[in-house]
């Protein structure tokens, strides 16, 4: 897939809203070990976190699957 591809995907990606998602993942489930790893003073959450959490936050994560 080319980058021009890569864009018009992301474009047309709409991601469900966090209010539409299960509230309880927000702040009572805790993270697992899959859902991230530290690098250097930062914390970088998976692919895995991503997908459980259900939509895109539009901060630019590394692994974000949305984009």
């Amino acid at each position: 897939m080319s980058k021009q591809d890569e864009k018009t995907v992301s474009a047309s990606f709409v991601a469900p809203s966090p209010e539409s998602t299960n509230a309880a993942f927000a702040s009572d489930e805790p993270l697992r070990p899959e859902d991230f790893y530290m690098d250097g003073p930062y914390l970088v959450f998976t692919e895995a976190y991503h997908l459980r959490r259900g939509y895109c936050c539009n901060s630019d994560c590394r692994h974000c699957p949305y984009k």
